[in-house]
């Protein structure tokens, strides 16, 4: 949210010192920022200063990151292994990517030791909720169950529940039985949800669930995720044929639109890849 993600694309697109001081402004401007999370938070703009690292070769950017990382670390509540969100009013502790613990995680783990890895296993064993060899996770750490949604409804999409945690995680959990098992729980449920009815998209679609499974494709090298992978793009194939034939455009953002889906079919194509974040 906000300019660091637009003026990223702009340097990737027309890259200037005028664009990329703004940017490392905003960047350090966002360093302690009270949400603690992806889309509006410090490990978003970490992230950002990741692909801008990546991008010039300047470790300035470097320098940004780990100014982040250390303060993000010392927010990590020891007791609960979550952040506090401080969202729409009022405070809490998400616990999946887009606006909680795995993305904190994933922000960390681009140049993470083993402290954090280890920790990040703790805290995603603590609150995965499993029942015959399946693995979800709630929302936040002050539901009660599964369905303590408004609606009554079980998440299972990117944003909240299982797909988001496996597909944030897959790559830094230790190469242990146990965490190996329970992410692939995770995988599990997502295919017996099969596609979502709210669409293609990446935050709560077919295609942002699909990357679960393409991160255990990566991670076991077992085919079937992969075979997974594709079907579950195929189908948001077909959701966004209909959705357009049934509005009459198409839906035009990263996280909730056509760009998203498209981008998860390339990654289907290649063979592997990762949520489209920064």
């Amino acid at each position: 949210m906000g300019d660091t993600g637009i003026r990223l694309v702009l340097h990737r697109l027309s890259p200037s010192k005028e664009n990329a001081d703004r940017l490392a402004e905003l960047i350090a401007g966002n360093v302690e920022d009270e949400r603690r999370e992806v889309m509006w938070g410090s490990p978003g703009t970490m992230l950002a200063a990741v692909a801008m690292h990546e991008l010039t070769g300047e470790t300035r950017w470097l320098d940004l990151w780990r100014e982040s990382a250390a303060w993000l670390r010392a927010e990590w509540d020891p007791e609960t292994g979550l952040w506090t969100q401080q969202l729409y009013g009022r405070s809490e502790q998400f616990i999946g990517p887009a606006h909680g613990f795995a993305g904190c995680v994933l922000a960390l783990s681009r140049d993470a030791d083993d402290e954090v890895h280890r920790r990040a296993a703790e805290t995603t064993a603590r609150y995965a909720v499993e029942e015959d060899g399946l693995a979800n996770w709630l929302p936040t750490s002050s539901m009660q169950s599964l369905r303590s949604n408004r609606d009554g409804s079980i998440r299972t999409q990117w944003c909240h529940g299982a797909p988001g945690v496996v597909a944030s995680l897959a790559r830094f959990a230790p190469d242990d039985d146990e965490h190996g098992r329970l992410l692939r729980a995770g995988g599990e449920l997502t295919w017996r949800a099969g596609p979502l009815a709210k669409g293609a998209n990446l935050c709560h679609g077919t295609a942002g669930n699909g990357y679960a499974f393409l991160a255990l494709f990566e991670r076991t090298g077992d085919e079937l995720w992969l075979e997974r992978a594709r079907a579950f793009a195929m189908h948001s194939v077909a959701q966004v044929a209909r959705a357009r034939t049934e509005l009459g455009r198409g839906r035009h953002t990263l996280w909730t639109g056509d760009p998203g889906t498209a981008l998860y079919l390339a990654d289907c194509l290649a063979g592997g890849g990762t949520v489209p974040l920064p």
